[in-house]
C-alpha cells in the first residue's frame, strides 16, 4: 500500500524551475534514497512533501489523504517526521526540552487548560517528558537531559534530532542527509541506528543522502535527481553503473560539475 505518493510535482523560484514533474511512491514499510548532485532539488522535494512550500503544480497524497496544500503542523501530525540537512536543534534548550517540543502536534490541551494549568495539561506534559526521556535513552543521550543542545558534540546532536523527530510516532520519516559531517565510524553507528529503528518503530523512511556508502548499506531503491528533473529510479547498485547518473555526478569529460 502507497504510504506516500507524489504525482507530476513543479516548483518554482521566480523563474527558475526548481522542481520539474517529480513523480514517486513509497510504499509502506520501504527505505528510498533520492539521491543527485548538489543543487539537484533534493531538499526542495521535501520542502513540498511537508508543507513548507507549496506546489506550482502536481499532487501529494499521505496516508490516503490529499495534503498538497496543506500546512507543515497539520502534515506533521498525520504522522510524518522530518531531520535537516543543517541541524535546527533549539541550541540554548536542553537536550530533553528539544525531544519534547517535537511533540507539540500530538498536544490535544487548549490554551484555557495551559493558562490554569488543568489536570488534564498536566497529564499529557508528564506523559510527553515520559516519553521523551526514553527516547533520549534508546538514542543513548540520557547523560546530556539537562545540558543544552549547542554543547552536545556533533554526532549526539544528529541522534538527538532523529529522536525529537520520532516522538510524535511518526509513520514516515524524512531523513536529510543524517550522515553529514560526520566521520567513518560515527557513519557506521548511523546505519546500524537506522536499521534497528526501522524495526522497532515500523517506519517507512525516505532518506537524501550523498555518502554513498549509506546509501547502498540501507536503500532499497533509490530515485536520482538532476537539476530537478528524475534521471534514474532503481537499486543502488544500477544507480552507480547508470550513465545518466555517472554523468551528473561526474560531468561530461568524467571531472566533478561545479553545481
Amino acid at each position: 500500500m502507497a504510504l506516500l505518493e507524489i504525482q507530476e510535482l513543479c516548483h518554482n523560484f521566480g523563474g527558475l524551475k526548481a522542481i520539474s514533474d517529480f513523480s514517486l511512491t513509497v510504499t509502506a514499510g520501504e527505505l528510498v534514497g533520492l539521491i543527485g548532485p548538489n543543487g539537484a532539488g533534493k531538499t526542495t522535494v521535501f520542502n513540498l512533501i511537508t508543507g513548507v512550500y507549496h506546489p506550482d503544480g502536481g499532487h501529494l497524497y499521505f496516508a490516503g489523504q490529499d495534503i498538497t496544500t496543506w500546512p507543515s503542523y497539520r502534515i506533521m501530525a498525520r504522522g510524518m517526521g522530518r531531520t535537516f540537512q543543517n541541524i535546527r536543534l533549539f541550541k540554548d534548550l536542553s537536550a530533553l526540552d528539544n525531544v519534547r517540543v517535537g511533540a507539540f502536534a500530538q498536544c490535544s490541551y487548549s490554551l484555557r487548560q495551559t493558562l490554569f494549568r488543568t489536570p488534564g495539561f498536566k497529564r499529557q506534559e508528564a506523559q510527553m517528558t515520559d516519553r521523551a526521556h526514553q527516547l533520549l535513552a534508546r538514542f543513548k543521550l540520557s547523560r546530556y537531559a539537562l545540558t543544552p543542545a549547542r554543547h552536545l558534540p556533533y554526532g549526539e546532536q544528529r541522534r538527538l534530532e532523529i529522536a525529537r523527530a520520532l516522538i510524535s510516532n511518526p509513520k514516515l520519516l524524512l531523513l536529510d542527509e543524517p550522515a553529514a559531517g560526520m566521520n567513518q565510524a560515527e557513519i557506521g553507528v548511523l546505519i546500524t541506528l537506522l536499521r534497528e529503528l526501522r524495526q522497532e518503530f515500523d517506519l517507512t523512511i525516505l532518506l537524501i543522502e550523498h555518502h554513498m556508502g549509506v546509501v547502498m548499506d540501507l536503500c532499497q531503491r533509490v530515485q536520482v535527481l538532476d537539476f530537478g528533473e528524475t534521471i534514474f529510479t532503481g537499486s543502488p547498485l544500477e544507480a552507480q553503473h547508470h550513465p545518466a547518473v555517472l554523468e551528473a555526478y561526474l560531468g561530461k569529460d568524467g571531472e566533478p560539475d561545479e553545481i
